[in-house]
């Protein structure tokens, strides 16, 4: 059965750079105990023959060969454009960038 201590989770707050206060410690260690008890449990049920997986269901990558097919010119592109500037969509500044 893992049990953590307070000097374990206090260690592990200033790793993570957070500031735990003393009563945190407790109640951090206690929720962190009983993660691991679990986590323990799962690991005992777990069988030699199940092998590891990332998902619950198989994933499979559908990719389609890539085909060139017509399409609009630049010029055609951008004449519904409100706005284009050499050969460019022209749109307002964001963020208060310089150019």
């Amino acid at each position: 059965m893992p049990n953590i201590s307070r000097d374990e989770v206090a260690h592990l707050a200033k790793l993570a750079r957070l500031a735990v206060t003393d009563d945190e410690l407790d109640v951090f260690a206690g929720q962190l105990d009983q993660i691991l008890d679990s986590v323990a449990k799962v690991s005992e049920v777990a069988a030699q023959d199940v092998p590891p997986t990332s998902h619950a269901v198989p994933l499979t990558n559908v990719f389609r060969d890539d085909v060139v097919q017509p399409c609009l010119t630049q010029q055609q592109a951008l004449a519904c454009a409100p706005a284009a500037e050499e050969g460019r969509f022209r749109v307002p500044r964001i963020l208060g960038e310089e150019q």
